[in-house]
């Protein structure tokens, strides 16, 4: 199994936060909580206490404490009376302003995209869609889990590379929060599988090879076709075609 990418909106998130001089155990409790959430080892609707996530992640119930108001502030957990803490519910409203958050700055990112980002860039992630494309071509399920994983932090990654090309701290944040809520749907409510990942492989060069052509139009009706499939399916839909 490889190892778990370090993506380049985490590494600014990091950056920012030990350059205001945030204790770092703190950091690193807040880090291994945003994981449980990204990866629905704490489910939506779930309610768990402090010591419960002190034993999940390895750190002080301390550290615990202190990062808990920050989930608080951006939506993420929520603090029950003598109950614990609770995992939002996925219910419309959640989903559908998520997305809408989504939509808002992945589109509004494409100029400086087009603008800004290397094309080798584009061109590299344009080159591992392809070979990941025919590594789920084949029929071999041996390291198809491993695929499916990697396929998802460099999804993950990639589409955190696009907003930051923005260079705006404060957007690339709440888009950060914005993904982990994406993510919290996504895990509870879409299977990751041979075939949604080779259909969002399809739709991914759908909108990167425009970028990479420089074809604005393009490539903002193809990812937003893209962000429309994802809605779909989180809200419990069927995808035509």
């Amino acid at each position: 199994m490889s190892e778990p990418i370090v993506t380049h909106q985490k590494a600014l998130h990091r950056e920012a936060h030990q350059t205001a001089g945030e204790p770092s155990l703190r950091q690193i409790a807040y880090d291994r909580i945003e994981e449980l959430l990204n990866w629905g080892r704490v489910r939506p609707g779930q309610i768990i206490s402090q010591r419960e996530l002190m034993d999940m992640t390895g750190v002080t119930l301390g550290s615990v404490r202190e990062a808990v108001p920050r989930f608080e502030a951006e939506g993420l957990l929520q603090t029950l009376p003598q109950r614990g803490l609770m995992v939002p519910s996925l219910d419309v409203s959640f989903i559908r302003e998520a997305y809408q958050m989504r939509r808002l700055i992945e589109l509004g990112a494409v100029p400086d995209i087009l603008a800004r980002l290397d094309r080798a860039t584009i061109t590299e992630w344009i080159d591992w869609h392809l070979v990941t494309q025919a590594q789920l071509g084949r029929d071999d399920e041996s390291d198809l889990a491993e695929v499916l994983r990697d396929f998802q932090l460099y999804d993950w990654d990639m589409h955190a590379q696009m907003v930051n090309t923005m260079e705006n701290r404060l957007i690339s944040n709440v888009y950060r929060v914005t993904a982990i809520k994406i993510r919290m749907v996504a895990q509870s409510r879409v299977r990751v599988t041979r075939q949604n990942a080779t259909r969002v492989i399809k739709e991914h060069l759908g909108f990167l090879i425009p970028m990479l052509n420089g074809e604005s139009e393009n490539a903002v009706q193809a990812l937003s076709h893209h962000i429309d499939q994802s809605l779909t399916l989180a809200l419990g839909g069927v995808l035509q075609g």
